[in-house]
């Protein structure tokens, strides 16, 4: 079996030692690399042809970000970026997904060799994953004087009534799932019902992201808290490192918010939220299964659709990693299996129909 050749890229020595101990370990993949800025690395690449990088986030002579920038508009690949566990660090690696970066590992700021090591499976795992990952172009610049591009009319209901507030959306998604999810939530109208997401994310990366996602979105986004109500037109993301479910108050549903053992080897889980979803949402719950690695939460959703919840499932084309929807339609979960670009329309389109009211263009 052929290995998986990954050139790691960073400034730090002590991080290339490492890093480059920890793949040449494994059986499957072998670092054929390993360069000290991305104008080394830009040779290394021409010349070695990797099947995977490692990016760090924070470079000399180039910044981390335009490097992969340029990357993915002339010869897209998978890569892995790695990060730092600050604020910093949180924003830099969102806009790395967002150019088309797999996926991230985050460095501790202190006792960098320890946590690298300590993160081995996980580095190792992401390699894997991204090795076999969907690689999107990034698009290329629009040229000097060209016309911008005529923006695409939103579509929003003027109101949803009883739908809005009876009904929560639920979102599971991990490897990808950052820009899918924000490709979801920004087609949602500002009266949406609530959306309740588990994204397979680490502590320290979710506040950021809640804040990206609500500057772009209708709804408003945050990170989620426990107790507090779930109400229409908010968006609430499991903070990384715990489980988010819900739980009814009299006739409000609240958060809850709560550490655990993992679950699918993941916390938070989606398994935990699907099967909240299912025992006290039911009919009134909608299920998004979005693209990642495994199989959280497809166990669940057959069971949220068991329970009259109506499900979709990102197709394999548009995803990054087939893994998590793959399962879930596996399992007998899905109702609807579509291309991530007409996920948020159909559910605007189902809500349009449970409430009998009609859309309104603006």
């Amino acid at each position: 079996m052929a290995k998986t050749k990954v050139v790691v890229v960073d400034d730090s020595v002590l991080v290339r030692s490492i890093l480059t101990e920890i793949i040449n370990r494994q059986q499957d993949m072998e670092c054929i690399g390993a360069a000290a800025d991305p104008l080394v690395a830009r040779e290394m690449i021409r010349n070695l042809n990797p099947d995977v990088i490692t990016l760090d986030v924070e470079m000399p002579r180039m910044d981390g970000l335009d490097f992969l920038s340029r990357l993915m508009r002339l010869r897209p690949m998978p890569v892995v970026m790695v990060s730092t566990l600050t604020e910093r660090g949180a924003e830099v690696t969102l806009k790395a997904l967002e150019l088309g970066a797999i996926d991230f590992v985050a460095k501790p700021k202190i006792g960098v060799a320890d946590g690298i090591r300590q993160l081995a499976q996980d580095i190792t795992d992401k390699i894997r994953i991204a090795s076999k990952a969907h690689i999107r172009r990034a698009p290329a610049a629009p040229a000097p004087g060209a016309p911008a591009a005529a923006p695409v009319k939103a579509v929003t209901m003027a109101s949803l009534g009883r739908a809005s507030t009876e009904k929560i959306i639920f979102i599971g998604a991990s490897t990808g799932g950052t820009e899918a999810t924000k490709d979801v939530l920004i087609n949602l109208p500002a009266d949406s019902p609530a959306v309740v997401i588990t994204q397979h994310m680490p502590p320290g990366f979710t506040k950021s992201y809640a804040a990206r996602l609500d500057s772009l979105c209708k709804i408003r986004v945050k990170e989620a808290q426990d107790g507090e109500r779930i109400l229409p037109g908010h968006g609430y993301i499991a903070p990384g490192g715990l489980h988010l479910t819900v739980e009814r108050s009299g006739a409000n549903y609240i958060a809850r918010v709560q550490d655990g053992e993992p679950i699918n080897r993941h916390k938070p889980s989606v398994e935990a939220l699907f099967l909240s979803a299912a025992k006290l949402v039911g009919p009134n719950a909608i299920g998004i299964m979005l693209t990642g690695m495994g199989a959280d939460g497809a166990r669940a959703m057959k069971v949220m659709k068991d329970a009259g919840a109506y499900n979709y499932c990102q197709d394999e084309a548009s995803c990054v990693v087939f893994g998590m929807p793959r399962e879930a339609i596996a399992a007998g979960a899905a109702d609807e299996v579509l291309p991530l670009n007409q996920i948020a329309a159909k559910v605007l389109e189902r809500l349009r129909a449970t409430s009998g009211l009609s859309l309104n263009r603006v």
